[in-house]
C-alpha cells in the first residue's frame, strides 16, 4: 500500500528525467550544462596556465628578488664607502 501511494503521482508518459529528478529534460541539460561549464572553468583556474600554483610560485620569486636586492644594495653601500676611503687616502 506505501509503494503504490509513492508512485501515485508518476505518469507512464513522464520523461525519465521528470520521474527521477523531477525537472524537464530541458532543465536537466541546462542544469547539466552549467555544472559542467563551472567545472571545467575551476579546473582552468586551479591546474592552467593563470592557475593558482603559478602565483604561488611567483610570489616566491617575488620574495627571492626582493632579498636580492637587499643584499645587493648592502653590497652596494659597503663598496661606496671602501671607494670613498680609497679615494681620500689617494687624494693626501
Amino acid at each position: 500500500m506505501l509503494d503504490e501511494e509513492l508512485y501515485e503521482d508518476i505518469e507512464d508518459n513522464q520523461s525519465i528525467t521528470e520521474k527521477y529528478f523531477g525537472i524537464s529534460i530541458l532543465r536537466f541539460f541546462l542544469l547539466l550544462f552549467v555544472v559542467l561549464g563551472l567545472g571545467i572553468y575551476f579546473g582552468i583556474i586551479f591546474y592552467g596556465t593563470n592557475s593558482l600554483e603559478i602565483l604561488f610560485s611567483l610570489q616566491d620569486y617575488e620574495t627571492y628578488l626582493q632579498d636580492e636586492i637587499f643584499k645587493l644594495k648592502e653590497e652596494n653601500a659597503n663598496l661606496q664607502k671602501e671607494y670613498f676611503e680609497l679615494k681620500e687616502i689617494s687624494a693626501q
